[in-house]
């Protein structure tokens, strides 16, 4: 899929499908100026079909015209109202309503109150709503999407060049989906290492990746107790990107890696769905699509480790019971008293791990708990951390990715619900403020004066119905994100 400015009008564009953006009052006139061109009564025509150009609405007209073969109008609601999350959802709008109507998509939204992001958000859009998973597929079914899609009207300045990584940065997205919708007997934590491993072969990073053995060596015993259960050797990877120059920046991106979760011992039952817990790698996914965005971009300046500490949960007479102790890499001694919040397990060891790199700033994320899905939703993923200046980084990052992302409170005396009678913590606390204790249990491994932050994702990585550019299944929620923060600036306090 292409991506260009034009110059043409809508009197003089051609190609197979036209979509434009109307505000409620259509003050500039682009009715009139198509129903010139085509000698068509179009404005009728969309009394007919009601269209009033509120927000969300979108129509279709076939006028197998020469050099046109279809228009679709979007509406963008009022001209005052109009931002960038509207440009963003008209563009996926129209992008689902051009597939496999032809290979080319001219489209005219009112660019000129925005910025060039408001134009890259909107190519991204219309990428990624044309993505289909088809892999496993015996026959794919028809999947024509527009190759050719040329941006319409007055663009801000800086516009073409930002469009160059809209390409890096979708591919990132596809990578995160195709890793969180590929199902446990293809994605396994091996295969995990090969994909980082086909990164760093195709983009000349530098990958590290952990056996057992050097896992036991280094005393992760809460990332191993997770694996016990499983035939399938753990693997802790480690990618560097550094790009080249003086580097001012040195930051960690930790992703949980569960390529599945039974639950162990604490079986996932009811409605827990275990079928789905697949996707309980969706922090490592969007971590690993991140890192091969940001290969390909090369942004300046910074180096970038990304850690995925990757096993199954499963249940065998090795397994890990419920009431063992375990002592993670830095001699914390945990009390497992759930089997089933094995993710914060992995990312205890990984964190240590991070820390040690002496980084800038560490961000982890993960599909953590259930708490966070009942608190915020589907739409938007949850943020801990102690430091004011990442998250607020971090958020501005998000706002930009159109990714929804909430700071919760990091609560310190909620901690005493980690409190074990025998080991330094127990795994989980009380019900109530689940997700805190478990944000608070991370912290634990990291550093004092590390900038860090936590972010559950449990929510997002995942549409049983599509939203917005996302389709039905895996959106690779947080690649854009982790882009936008690493590329855009200082993270840390002063």
């Amino acid at each position: 899929m292409q991506f260009s400015l034009s110059s043409a009008s809508l009197e003089s564009w051609t190609g197979s499908v036209l979509a434009v953006g109307l505000v409620e009052s259509d003050a500039s006139g682009l009715v009139e100026q198509l129903e010139s061109r085509l000698e068509l009564a179009i404005k009728p025509w969309l009394e007919q079909r009601r269209f009033k150009g509120k927000s969300g609405e979108v129509t279709s007209l076939q006028v197998l015209k020469p050099g046109l073969s279809s228009l679709v109008f979007v509406g963008l609601g009022s001209a005052e109202s109009v931002t960038l999350e509207t440009l963003r959802g008209a563009a996926a709008k129209a992008a689902k309503a051009s597939l496999g109507q032809g290979d080319s998509l001219g489209l005219l939204l009112p660019w000129g109150n925005h910025d060039s992001a408001a134009v890259v958000a909107a190519a991204e859009a219309v990428r990624l709503t044309s993505y289909k998973d088809q892999r496993f597929r015996s026959d794919a079914e028809p999947h024509n999407v527009p190759e050719r899609i040329e941006l319409l009207g007055p663009c801000p300045a800086g516009t073409e060049a930002a469009l160059a990584a809209v390409a890096p940065v979708c591919a990132g997205v596809e990578l995160a989906r195709e890793l969180v919708a590929a199902p446990p007997n293809s994605l396994t934590p091996a295969a995990m290492a090969d994909t980082a491993a086909a990164i760093a072969r195709d983009f000349g990073l530098e990958l590290t990746v952990l056996e057992r053995s050097d896992c036991e060596q280094r005393g992760m015993g809460a990332f191993l107790s997770v694996s016990k259960g499983s035939d399938l050797d753990p693997k802790f990877i480690h990618l560097t990107y550094r790009a080249e120059g003086p580097i001012d920046r040195r930051l960690v991106l930790v992703g949980k890696g569960l390529t599945f979760d039974s639950g162990g011992y604490n079986l996932k039952v009811g409605a827990a769905q275990i079928h789905m817990m697949k996707y309980d790698m969706g922090g490592s996914g969007a971590v690993l699509g991140a890192m091969r965005a940001l290969a390909e971009l090369r942004p300046a300046g910074v180096e970038v480790h990304a850690i995925v500490a990757s096993c199954e949960n499963m249940v065998n007479g090795s397994a890990v019971h419920p009431g063992d102790i375990v002592t993670a890499s830095n001699g914390t001694t945990i009390e497992i008293n759930n089997t089933d919040a094995e993710g914060r397990l992995t990312l205890a060891d990984a964190l240590v791990y991070a820390s040690k790199l002496e980084p800038d700033a560490i961000v982890d994320l993960a599909t953590l708990t259930g708490a966070c899905v009942i608190a915020l939703g589907e739409e938007i993923a949850g943020l801990w951390s102690p430091d004011d200046t990442l998250a607020t980084a971090l958020g501005n990052a998000a706002d930009q990715a159109g990714e929804g992302l909430w700071r919760m409170p990091l609560k310190a005396s909620y901690r005493d619900g980690l409190k074990s009678q025998l080991a330094d913590l127990k795994n989980t606390g009380p019900r109530p403020g689940g997700s805190i204790t478990a944000a608070l249990f991370l912290k634990e491994f990291v550093d004092a004066g590390i900038p860090w932050a936590h972010l559950d994702i449990a929510g997002t990585v995942w549409s049983d119905k599509g939203r917005g550019m996302d389709p039905a299944g895996a959106t690779g929620y947080g690649v854009r994100t982790l882009v936008n923060w690493v590329t855009g600036g200082a993270t840390t306090a002063a």
